[in-house]
């Protein structure tokens, strides 16, 4: 599993193993099971490639190193879903891929993973540098909160639709309306 964590309890465990390493005690009556214990939670909890494979599928899915992971808390427009802007349509849903893209290219990513979706996606909240790619694509106006599910990211999106920025500049239909017309 690498490039994310099983989910934040592994930050928690981790601290601790490396604590527990750190007890002189500790150290010199079990050195092995230290060791042990903190070699596992490193590995199964925080292992990151060196040279990760990233693939964009979307606007709210990528797959690292051939592992789809679907962004929690975020909803973006479908490849197909366009947008009107001067009477003219525009390819949104690609917009909002091509800006992940041009973010995620040649960066580090990390993630949280929070769970499963009934798709057998791996759900989870990513980042780059300990910031938010979510975040990032809701304020750039190209992702939406995605309220049914979470209430992380609304002010980002309150700051996006202020700001005009991206597909609120735009008269477009959000995401899970879209999909319901299909």
């Amino acid at each position: 599993m690498v490039g994310y964590s099983d989910n934040a309890i592994c930050w928690i465990y981790h601290s601790l193993a490396l604590q527990l390493l750190a007890i002189k005690k500790v150290q010199h009556s079990v050195p092995l099971i230290s060791y042990i214990l903190f070699t596992i939670i490193s590995v199964f909890c925080f292992t990151v490639s060196q040279a990760q494979e990233v693939i964009v599928v979307d606007g709210d899915t990528i797959k690292i190193d051939g592992e789809k992971i679907r962004f929690t808390g975020i909803d973006a427009p479908e490849l197909n879903q366009t947008c009107l802007t001067n009477d003219s349509e525009i390819a949104c849903g690609r917009l909002s891929q091509m800006l992940l893209k041009n973010k995620v290219e040649d960066q580090e990513i990390s993630c949280i993973r929070e769970g499963k979706d009934k798709y057998g996606r791996i759900l989870a909240e990513c980042f780059i540098d300990k910031i938010s790619i979510s975040s990032f694509l809701v304020r750039e106006g190209y992702a939406f909160a995605y309220r049914k599910y979470s209430r992380k990211f609304i002010e980002d999106e309150e700051y996006a639709r202020i700001n005009n920025n991206g597909m609120w500049a735009t008269e477009f239909i959000f995401p899970w309306d879209f999909r319901k017309l299909k």
